[in-house]
């Protein structure tokens, strides 16, 4: 199994290049396809995983692929290891769990993945859903539960690096959420 100890995103605004790029990218270095879709607004969407040199080498290529049919891309090394779980929308919640629920909405899927990097990485939550473009009119949507400290912490490091690339929508931290609000992820 591949080591995975960095993330990759290239937001593409034609289908048609996105799999060329797709394709290219995978031909090119030893990375593990996370995600690769069309999204909202006719775009194509690719994140992978891989060691840091590979997905480095694969951005590359799908830069010099993709041209100017580029929207955004990213490299993470070292990404916070609960951005996969949040990705695949695999964690699981416990009843009762978290003091706080913050959300931090993005104008795009790649931002949506900085701010969880960031977000895990400024105080101890759980990160556990990234919603990446689908049904969202191409946003990004990352939500996260912990101490109403930790929550508001990491909401705010994570929206500060989301403001510099000028792609914040919202941040919210909600004390004491009601039930409801958590239902559809126990």
């Amino acid at each position: 199994m591949m080591k995975k100890t960095a993330v990759g995103a290239i937001e593409i605004s034609s289908i048609g290049i996105g799999f060329q790029v797709q394709d290219a990218l995978l031909k090119a270095a030893s990375v593990e396809l996370l995600i690769a879709r069309t999204i909202c607004s006719g775009k194509y969407l690719i994140i992978f995983a891989g060691g840091v040199s590979d997905v480095e080498a694969a951005i590359e290529t799908g830069l010099v692929v993709g041209k100017d049919s580029i929207i955004d891309h990213l490299t993470v090394a070292n990404v916070h290891e609960g951005v996969f779980p949040a990705l695949s929308q695999s964690v699981v919640l416990s009843p009762g769990e978290g003091e706080a629920l913050g959300i931090v909405e993005t104008f795009s899927a790649v931002s949506a993945l900085i701010a969880a990097d960031v977000a895990g990485k400024a105080a101890n939550v759980t990160l556990f859903r990234l919603n990446l473009a689908m049904a969202m009119g191409g946003k990004g949507l990352l939500m996260m539960t912990g101490s109403v400290a930790n929550v508001e912490t990491a909401v705010e490091t994570a929206a500060n690096a989301i403001k510099d690339r000028g792609l914040l929508v919202s941040q919210t931290v909600i004390p004491r959420p009601d039930k409801a609000l958590f239902n559809d992820y126990l």
